[in-house]
């Protein structure tokens, strides 16, 4: 994209619609592959056994988190076709979604200064990566104790192990989506960091709070995990945590001091004495000048 495009409002407008472009056909191409592709060589041999991509995937998520005796039925006539669809448009954004990053990357960088493009490309890089990280950790580790969560109360009320297709796939590909967000986490902790809104002093002081809240949510994010499912999000996101602090206290290290900005005096304005009007910490309960108390 040229910066010559950036000198009508127009311009602007027709740049990002052809970009745009590049990901919708990158959308409707991959669309296309997992609805109609074959995913087995007996289609190539002209038999009848002709099984699209789409179907074979489904298959092997089937085979991979549900036990022998497991059975997956249709809960209405539709479902079937519901369901196909549906994962066909999940895996078709999951392709699409690098190249949107992509492009919008392009269109913006023409109107940032040179010192922003540098630091824009490494946040929008750790993003895709962690995302990318946390979406396979999901999928090896989470998606598979949440589904073996559900398998003892069968057995506790001798219940057939049948589960609907649409609640199973859902729980699958939700449980990806949730531990590839959360992956990113500390990208944008960094950038809070960064740009004086939060200081890390402020969480580090209080880690076992923090590390109880995490086991809460832990088990909260998944009520039907197994114990180790529990635990593996659990350390996922103490990990994430101490990354976050170990990365962000870089950053503060390396930024100049400066007054609090205008969102941080309004999110966490500085402690004042309203007896002598000084300034203390954050954390203080008393007044570092006149001593007393500013709770």
């Amino acid at each position: 994209m040229s910066e010559r495009h950036f000198d009508t409002f127009w311009g602007q407008v027709t740049e990002f619609i052809k970009r745009m472009k590049v990901v919708l056909g990158t959308f409707i191409v991959a669309l296309l592959v997992m609805l109609v592709l074959p995913g087995n060589s007996d289609f190539f041999a002209l038999t009848n056994n002709y099984k699209p991509l789409m179907s074979v995937i489904l298959t092997i998520i089937a085979n991979m988190f549900l036990p022998s005796d497991a059975t997956l039925y249709a809960s209405s006539m539709s479902d079937p076709i519901t369901l196909y669809v549906y994962a066909a448009l999940v895996f078709a954004v999951g392709i699409a979604l690098p190249v949107f990053a992509y492009e919008a990357y392009k269109f913006v960088v023409p109107a940032l200064y040179p010192h922003e493009k540098k630091g824009m490309f490494p946040y929008v890089s750790a993003v895709t990566i962690l995302f990318v990280v946390g979406a396979l950790f999901g999928f090896f580790f989470l998606a598979p104790s949440f589904i073996q969560g559900f398998f003892p109360f069968y057995d506790a009320v001798n219940a057939l192990k049948m589960f609907p297709i649409m609640d199973f796939y859902t729980t699958v590909f939700f449980t990806v989506i949730v531990s590839g967000l959360l992956f990113t986490i500390p990208v944008f902790f960094v950038l809070l960091v960064k740009f004086n809104i939060v200081k890390t002093k402020m969480i580090t002081g209080k880690r076992k709070y923090v590390y109880a809240g995490l086991a809460i949510c832990a088990m909260l994010i998944s009520p039907g995990a197994t114990p180790a499912g529990d635990l593996y999000l659990f350390i996922a996101l103490a990990l994430l945590f101490e990354v976050s602090i170990a990365i962000g206290k870089r950053f503060e290290f390396n930024s100049e001091p400066s007054t609090q900005s205008f969102i941080q005096a309004k999110l966490f304005p500085t402690p004042t004495c309203r007896f002598c009007k000084s300034l203390a910490d954050i954390d203080a309960s008393f007044c570092p000048s006149c001593k007393r108390s500013i709770r």
